[in-house]
């Protein structure tokens, strides 16, 4: 069986992609392919899953090398992309993407971006994986910006998120 997506190019960024898989159907319900070598994207090296419920706000994270493949495997969440780029065009620029368990939707966010998500089902399952040159960057060394940065002026689709002390 070969593996068929549709890749389609952010609205606001040229480098920031997303693929929607097609899928197997038949009597045991749904099966589809969220990576390949085919794809336009890194050798995955770290896989990784968050599960939080409503409300709760992860982000906004990233660095210089890492690439990240996201998607919503069970819930929704609203997923923000901002250009952390300062040499950019679109630096400090922002584009938002509804991932869930039924539109099978993921995003290839590429380094220098940064992302964060909020959970707009009861809970939700969050998937990544990361691919990066040399060794895995973690959260001491990432860049960030506050959920609420007035100088990205990011539309969310609430006022009160629940954040943990590294996001406030």
């Amino acid at each position: 069986m070969t593996f068929k997506y549709t890749e389609e190019t952010s609205e606001v960024f040229q480098d920031v992609k997303t693929y929607l898989p097609e899928s197997f159907f038949d009597y045991r319900g749904e099966m589809w392919t969220f990576w390949e070598k085919s794809m336009n994207t890194p050798q995955e090296k770290i896989s990784k899953f968050s599960k939080s419920r409503k409300n709760v706000l992860r982000g906004l994270h990233g660095d210089k090398v890492t690439t990240k493949h996201i998607t919503c495997l069970w819930g929704e969440v609203y997923l923000v992309v901002v250009d952390n780029r300062p040499d950019s065009q679109t630096y400090r620029e922002w584009d938002s993407f509804i991932l869930n368990d039924r539109n099978r939707l993921s995003v290839l966010v590429p380094p220098g971006y940064l992302n964060g998500h909020l959970v707009l089902s009861d809970e939700a399952l969050f998937h990544y994986t990361q691919s990066y040159p040399k060794n895995y960057i973690d959260w001491e060394e990432q860049d960030s910006a506050k959920w609420n940065d007035e100088l990205l002026n990011i539309e969310w689709p609430i006022k009160n998120p629940i954040l943990n002390w590294r996001d406030k």
